[in-house]
């Protein structure tokens, strides 16, 4: 048993949690928690950290039975956890990899977002949780977009991390014009759209543009879309969280194309 936040890989632990580098570097993310250690496939467990007290539980120990496991001490387990209440297990993940061809489905169109320098690990995580569940096919980042394996982001996304496929690029304009080369229609979330957001036909291959939580999309990114669309709003309120927005689109793209 691992009695020491000294050891090696607790220390391996920490530097995963923190720092977006090491990330990248070692190719492995945390999911820290029950219901995220029950969503990740178990092929892609690379190991498995349990405090003391989790392993006293029956259902506990047959939940890591056959895995890689060190057990920890309680206090040096909260030490690790990136949570406020530890529940006493976390795992070691290796990332996804995915390609721009993997975020277009074969059996339905295009049903894209496009996030440009989104911050928050919240709004991202959300994002990829109601994106699947308005069936999504995938996500598509700038790089200045924050870390997709940063724990809160994954804690945020309820396990959509393991089923919706993202890619990053360090070139957005060149990815926008090569999506609507291929005939996907790019719509932004604009407060100088025209229409408002549910005049438009989403059941063709689509692209969502969702920029900044402060300033919105840049210029040079809003100019690549097809529409600006807006989400009309009463009372004093300008505009939504980024998060919300998507989902506004979204589920409206959901239920046009249930339809």
């Amino acid at each position: 048993m691992i009695t020491s936040s000294a050891n090696a890989k607790v220390k391996q632990v920490m530097n995963l949690a923190k720092k977006s580098k090491a990330r990248k570097q070692s190719g492995l993310f945390i999911a820290e928690g029950l219901r995220m250690f029950k969503e990740i496939p178990k092929d892609r467990i690379e190991s498995v950290f349990v405090s003391e007290s989790f392993l006293k539980e029956e259902s506990h120990r047959r939940l890591v039975s056959g895995l890689a496991c060190e057990t920890v001490a309680d206090d040096v387990f909260g030490t690790m956890s990136d949570t406020r209440t530890p529940q006493g297990i976390l795992a070691l993940v290796r990332q996804y990899a995915y390609k721009t061809e993997d975020l277009r489905s074969q059996k339905k169109p295009a049903f894209l977002m496009i996030l440009e320098n989104i911050q928050d690990p919240g709004n991202l995580g959300t994002i990829l949780r109601a994106g699947e569940g308005a069936g999504i096919t995938g996500v598509l980042m700038d790089d200045t977009t924050a870390d997709i394996y940063n724990p809160k982001v994954i804690r945020s996304t309820m396990g959509s991390i393991c089923r919706v496929p993202f890619v990053y690029t360090n070139d957005l304009s060149a990815a926008l014009k090569s999506l609507k080369a291929d005939g996907v229609r790019i719509y932004a979330a604009h407060l100088d759209g025209r229409n408002n957001y549910e005049k438009e036909d989403y059941t063709v291959d689509t692209g969502f543009l969702i920029g900044n939580e402060g300033n919105g999309l840049t210029d040079k990114t809003a100019a690549l879309a097809d529409a600006f669309v807006k989400i009309p709003m009463m009372g004093k309120v300008e505009s939504l969280n980024a998060a919300v927005a998507a989902s506004v689109l979204m589920f409206e793209t959901a239920r046009q194309r249930r339809q």
